[in-house]
């Protein structure tokens, strides 16, 4: 399962320098002057779970394997890339094919990077920004619906998609997000989500500030009540801080000098793990002897789904699972002593899988 967070914002207000820290590389060149990230630079990350060292150590696994997240450095947008300025027609495209966008917004001054824009107004740039993507999603209805039309009287099932098309594109129109149109029934939301439309993939802002500002700052706080106002979560980061601590070698002197600018964590590993969130994923585990593996998954799916997630041939297969809460199996040492306690569930295909259960497929190819 491959999902990916598209780490967008106008040039230099810190994107590239923020992914470069989140992959701990510098494959994405970061430099004080717009487009200088023209191809998108990918990376896998891991995603923060202290819950494998737990179950790896009572099982004596001999690696742990984390669930992973792909990053996507896009290039900067700027006014107009929807009427195809800067490299706005290559941002679009890039930015349709991630499943979420992370929105890095400049919330700091300094005369020595330059803003595209002049000034520093990160209300200003937010909305720039999402006024492109809606004029995007705006004018690819426009050139669907038509289409969709033609199609009518041979197709008349299509009936349904224009109607949804036609109600997202007055929402559009009025300058709002596609994720803002009433959706009333689960066959809409499919035919929705079938739009595969920009402004309805899961946001999240991010504040770039500067170390002595970290706490906040007047424009972090028009960011975060933006984010009250519209339902989006948005966190505080300094990108420069988190590039220094992904040059430790070591997790002792990555601690050590988190402490000594007062953070408990990176900013980093609050992203990655609201990146997680925003895709409505859960972790379930597969534990042995050879390793310990966090598996990702779509919340709300069931058992098969799961153990496709490992092998298709799994989920084909599937007979059932042999489950075992985390809780239950921390605190029962592992699978023996949850199997005393009878703990250790044999769950069907209809089971829901659960944030944390330990799993053991059975299944039949």
């Amino acid at each position: 399962m491959s999902l990916q967070c598209g780490i967008v914002g106008l040039p230099n207000v810190g994107k590239s320098t923020l992914f470069n820290a989140l992959t701990q590389t510098a494959s994405a060149q970061a430099a004080n002057y717009p487009f200088c990230t023209i191809e998108p630079n990918l990376g896998r990350v891991d995603v923060p779970d202290e819950r494998c060292e737990k179950l790896s150590k009572i099982a004596g696994s001999q690696k742990i394997i984390h669930a992973q997240i792909e990053f996507v450095d896009i290039a900067g947008l700027v006014r107009g890339a929807s009427k195809g300025e800067g490299l706005g027609n290559q941002f679009l495209s890039h930015i349709r094919e991630v499943d979420a966008i992370i929105n890095v917004v400049r919330c700091f001054e300094d005369e020595n990077i330059t803003h595209v824009e002049g000034v520093v107004d990160p209300l200003r740039d937010i909305e720039l920004i999402q006024l492109e993507l809606i004029i995007a999603d705006m004018e690819s209805l426009e050139k669907r619906i038509p289409a969709m039309e033609k199609k009518l009287k041979t197709e008349k099932e299509i009936a349904a998609q224009i109607e949804i098309a036609k109600k997202v594109l007055a929402i559009l129109k009025e300058g709002k997000a596609a994720r803002l149109t009433p959706i009333k029934s689960a066959e809409e939301e499919k035919i929705f989500n079938g739009l595969q439309l920009i402004t309805s993939k899961p946001q999240l802002f991010v504040c770039n500030l500067k170390e002595h500002e970290l706490a906040g700052n007047k424009y972090s706080e028009l960011v975060e009540t933006f984010g009250q106002e519209n339902n989006y979560k948005v966190l505080k980061i300094c990108a420069q801080i988190e590039a220094e601590v992904a040059g430790f070698e070591t997790e002792a002197e990555k601690k050590e000098f988190l402490e000594s600018v007062g953070l408990s964590e990176t900013g980093l590993s609050q992203i990655i793990r609201n990146s997680y969130e925003l895709l409505n994923l859960i972790t379930f585990f597969t534990v042995g002897p050879k390793e310990c593996h966090a598996w990702m998954l779509k919340k709300g799916s069931a058992a098969p789904k799961s153990a496709g997630v490992i092998h298709t041939d799994f989920e084909k297969g599937f007979i059932r699972a042999e489950t075992i809460s985390y809780t239950d199996y921390i605190e029962l040492n592992g699978e023996e002593g949850a199997k005393n306690a009878g703990k250790l569930r044999l769950e069907g295909k209809d089971y829901i899988t659960q944030d944390g259960d330990v799993f053991h497929f059975r299944f039949n190819v």
